[in-house]
């Protein structure tokens, strides 16, 4: 499971050129990660939608289905990523098989139950503060992810204020890769994710 390039996630509300192209043209950036999350559609044009990108990670890049399990089954996607309020790990876990399932968590206690239950990798939100998400609450901050990046055996991915000035503070508090959806999405896909990629690779 590579978690070493960036992680992107799509967002139809900051759009300009369609999910499918600004997926498109993260992976010629470098994301290796692609994560489809889409809160306002109805399930029949997620999945419509959902194959069309899963047709362009193949070979190139994860593909994950943010919260929604049964369009990640319906698409035959890699696996999904789970809110602390979503489907439960366990419901999941027996539904998905050995899919890959992803946690999101806000400190090294919901990580570490995270770990012990089986997730694959973790997603520690938010490091800074966003208004991406209206309830994604108060910023983790720095030492939080270093903490939580040394007690963890999985992949740690970064989420939540992230940009171009705070990127590299990021790597080095020792996450294994970091999503930055306002900073990329919206502008020139390719050229931003590829300059994130250079920190993250360097």
């Amino acid at each position: 499971m590579n978690f070493s390039g960036f992680y992107f996630i799509t967002d139809n509300s900051l759009t300009k050129s369609g999910i499918a192209k600004d997926v498109e043209d993260a992976i010629k950036g470098g994301a290796t990660i692609v994560q489809y999350r889409e809160k306002c559609k109805d399930t029949g044009p997620m999945i419509e939608e959902a194959l069309g990108i899963k047709k362009i990670c193949k070979g190139k890049a994860l593909f994950l289905i943010n919260d929604r399990v049964d369009v990640c089954l319906a698409v035959d996607a890699d696996g999904v990523h789970l809110g602390q309020s979503d489907m439960s790990y366990t419901t999941a876990r027996r539904l998905l098989g050995e899919k890959i399932i992803g946690v999101t968590v806000h400190n090294l206690k919901e990580a570490k139950e995270a770990e012990a239950i089986g997730a694959d990798y973790l997603g520690l939100s938010p490091i800074f503060e966003t208004k991406m998400k209206s309830d994604a609450g108060k910023a983790v901050g720095l030492k939080t992810l270093k903490e939580v990046a040394e007690a963890m055996s999985i992949p740690v991915v970064a989420i939540g204020g992230i940009d171009l000035s705070n990127a590299k503070t990021v790597m080095d508090a020792g996450t294994t890769t970091l999503c930055a959806i306002s900073a990329t999405v919206g502008k020139d896909v390719e050229k931003e994710v590829k300059k994130f990629n250079e920190i993250i690779t360097a």
